[in-house]
């Protein structure tokens, strides 16, 4: 039976605008930095649990091909696992979803059926190896799609599908873990959110990362704004604000990152606020700052929140598909000081994701 006869399907034209039969839209909101090793996935993870654990209905989508936000959630535990998840599963994954659309089928964009996770309010749209191959055809539209129409619809279906998805299972937040690329899939996830985060990691190349950054997303945005254009079906609508940076993945000595963390954490906010920020104001890509302050409890402008390394945590987080926050004390499997140690990281942890959470659902609702 061909995929997509399980999905749910719209009736009709693809709903456009952000107001849907009287209810507001889900808010979509990328975590993207092209440097790898940042914690995207993990902080997709946890932050979309804690969102969860604050009454919100979260989706999570793994816009990434390497799926690695679809095995810490679904727990895969090899090569067979996967297989039979892919083969058997009666969920969506976002290359079946967007088949229809790239291979030219010219049937309806369907919403997803997405995964089931171990926390009620959250749910998640997989990710899928074969999803890479749209690159190309994804980044001949985007230069192309002016003297050929019948593409014209590619780049925009990455956002329709969250958006129909969405409408169809009531959810309030969208949050689409992206992979760390400068190609065509991520700018459309991009370009098609409404606010982005940037995970950061304190040393050089991240620093370098932000200021490439400057650069690359304004080629973007000026690259999807004839998409934008009504005539087109799928289109984009505004282009997102970004919200902030997080600082993570550094080691803690009293309370606050060592010294030489520190120095990059510091080398990295000087970037954004020189580099990313001035650049990001003049194209309208960034929340108004007062709403930063009024809602994020932090020292400096654009830097949501500063989480140091899980250490041992993470690894039970992936063993147990957990959230390092949300481990029982059965889960950190430990006893004595260890386990001792292990409670008050998991607590701060704890505190630190509710603080985010409860900033971003400040800004959205701004």
């Amino acid at each position: 039976m061909p995929f997509f006869c399980c999905l749910y399907r719209i009736v009709g034209i693809v709903l456009l605008g952000k107001i849907v039969g009287g209810e507001d839209m889900a808010t979509i909101i990328s975590l993207f930095n092209h440097k790898g090793g940042v914690s995207k996935t993990t902080t997709t993870f946890n932050l979309g649990w804690a969102l969860a654990e604050q009454g919100k209905k979260v989706l999570m989508i793994d816009g990434d091909p390497q799926c690695n936000l679809t095995g810490t959630v679904l727990g895969f535990a090899g090569h067979e696992d996967i297989s039979d998840f892919y083969e058997k599963s009666d969920s969506s994954d976002i290359y079946k979803c967007l088949e229809p659309v790239f291979s030219g089928s010219n049937s309806p964009l369907a919403s997803a059926i997405p995964c089931a996770t171990n926390l009620d309010n959250l749910m998640l749209l997989p990710g899928h190896i074969e999803f890479a191959e749209n690159e190309t055809q994804l980044s001949v539209a985007i230069s192309t799609s002016s003297s050929i129409r019948a593409i014209q619809n590619l780049p925009g279906s990455l956002r329709k599908l969250i958006e129909v998805t969405c409408i169809k299972h009531d959810i309030d937040i969208a949050l689409v873990d992206m992979s760390p690329s400068v190609g065509a899939i991520n700018q459309c996830f991009l370009m098609g959110s409404d606010y982005f985060i940037v995970p950061t990691s304190p040393d050089f190349y991240c620093k370098q990362a932000i200021y490439s950054l400057s650069r690359v997303i304004p080629r973007w945005h000026s690259e999807i704004e004839p998409f934008r254009d009504r005539k087109i079906d799928l289109r984009f609508d505004a282009p997102p604000k970004f919200m902030g940076i997080i600082s993570q993945r550094y080691r803690p000595r009293e309370g606050s990152p060592a010294k030489s963390f520190q120095r990059w954490i510091d080398e990295i906010n000087l970037t954004v606020d020189n580099e990313l920020i001035p650049i990001l104001k003049g194209i309208d890509m960034i929340i108004h700052k007062d709403v930063f302050k009024k809602h994020v409890k932090s020292e400096r402008p654009y830097n949501m929140v500063n989480i140091s390394d899980f250490n041992s945590l993470i690894a039970q987080s992936q063993l147990h598909h957990t959230p390092v926050f949300a481990l029982s004390d059965a889960q950190l499997e430990r006893q004595g000081v260890v386990l001792q140690n292990m409670q008050a990281s998991r607590d701060n942890f704890r505190n630190l994701f509710t603080v985010l959470a409860e900033a971003v659902i400040g800004i959205v609702e701004e």
